[in-house]
């Protein structure tokens, strides 16, 4: 018995519809650790770190449609490197939803202590990771290669964010001790949320990968 190509097709769209509402889950669990820590709202971030089984069961789920798809129709070409692109966005998915309960319990410390400052930087950093997420997402879906480019380039701007985070909260541990606890888990929030956009450039950088067969990862040994 064949499969027809049209069945291919729509198991492929279906394995691209998951990803994006695994995609979705995950961002909404760093927003919500991001508005936990915001609001100083203690409630919100214990839903965050109880985790979610909805991304457990999304991972698990493409996971087995990417075998499936492999294992039945052997595909070749862009139909194989969309599959392991999928694969491969799945992991960086799951790492955000750790990322988020990372911020979450970084959070829950924070808000035991006096705010050290007005919370600029690191929502401005939060909306640019989020942003790039959703992005390289769209970018998976539509083949995209442009607006992959796009994410690719957005990174710096994380980087430079963070950079400035370190720089303003040193200033504040060095003029009062008080404040190095609470400045050392903002610290550590402006990392998760720079790892955040390090997952979404991976993605676009698959993205690129899928269409162009080109591999543009910065690590060769994460390249396939």
């Amino acid at each position: 018995m064949t499969h027809e190509p049209t069945h291919f097709a729509q198991e492929l769209q279906a394995l691209r519809d998951r990803v994006l509402v695994m995609g979705r889950v995950a961002e909404r669990r760093v927003r919500a650790a991001l508005q936990g820590l915001t609001t100083r709202n203690r409630d919100t971030l214990d839903e965050v770190i109880a985790g979610d089984r909805q991304l457990n069961d999304l991972q698990i789920d493409i996971d087995e449609r990417c075998f499936t798809l492999l294992a039945l129709f052997h595909p070749v070409a862009v139909d194989l490197r969309a599959i392991v692109a999928a694969l491969r966005i799945n992991t960086d998915l799951e790492r955000v939803g750790d990322l988020a309960i990372n911020i979450a319990e970084a959070a829950q410390r924070y808000v035991g202590h006096a705010p050290v400052k007005k919370l600029i930087d690191i929502p401005r950093m939060a909306t640019i990771a989020q942003r790039m997420l959703r992005d390289a997402l769209d970018a998976f879906v539509r083949r995209d290669t442009e607006l992959a480019q796009h994410v690719l380039n957005e990174d710096d701007s994380l980087d430079s964010l963070k950079t400035q985070i370190f720089r303003e909260l040193l200033t504040y541990m060095l003029q009062d001790p008080t404040t190095i606890e609470p400045s050392l888990d903002l610290i550590l929030v402006s990392r998760h949320l720079e790892r955040i956009g390090d997952h979404a450039t991976n993605v676009a950088e698959d993205v690129i990968f899928m269409v162009l067969a080109k591999d543009v990862r910065h690590h060769s040994a994460e390249g396939a």
